[in-house]
C-alpha cells in the first residue's frame, strides 16, 4: 500500500484521527469548519482514501484502518529524503538552525538515536 499523502488528504486525516469514530455527516461539517471543504469534497476524499485501504466508512460511519504514527513516519521519510537528500544530521542541523533544545530534550533524542543505531 502506498502511504504517500497529499498534504489536504493528510489534514483530512488528522480530522479523522482527532474525531473517530465518527459519523461521516458530522465529519461534513468539521471538514467545512476546519478546511473549508464542501459537503462533496469530503465525501469524494472519504471515498478515495477508503478504496486506498486508509479509511473504512461503515454504516456513515468513518474510522481509521492506518495509525497515524505510520503515515506521520512516512511524511517524515519523504520529506528529509526530498528535502536534504536523505541526510537525516541536514535536516537536524536545518530543523535546530541556531534554536537551542532544552537537557531533558537532547537526553530524549539521544535515547532514541541510541534506541536506532545499528549494531
Amino acid at each position: 500500500m502506498d502511504l504517500k499523502l497529499c498534504d489536504s488528504e493528510y489534514r483530512f486525516l488528522l480530522l479523522v484521527w482527532e474525531t473517530e469514530p465518527v459519523r461521516s455527516g458530522d465529519l461534513v461539517k468539521i471538514s467545512h469548519d476546519r478546511l473549508g471543504w464542501k459537503k462533496s469534497t469530503t465525501y469524494t476524499v472519504i471515498k478515495k482514501l477508503a478504496e486506498r485501504g486508509f479509511l473504512k466508512n461503515e454504516d456513515t460511519i468513518v474510522s481509521s484502518l492506518v495509525p497515524k504514527e505510520k503515515c506521520q513516519a512516512v511524511e517524515s521519510d519523504y520529506f528529509v529524503e526530498r528535502t536534504f537528500e536523505g541526510s537525516l544530521p541536514g535536516f537536524i542541523a536545518a530543523f535546530l538552525g541556531g534554536k537551542t533544545i532544552s537537557e531533558q530534550e537532547a537526553e530524549e533524542i539521544k535515547r532514541m538515536i541510541d534506541e536506532h543505531k545499528e549494531g
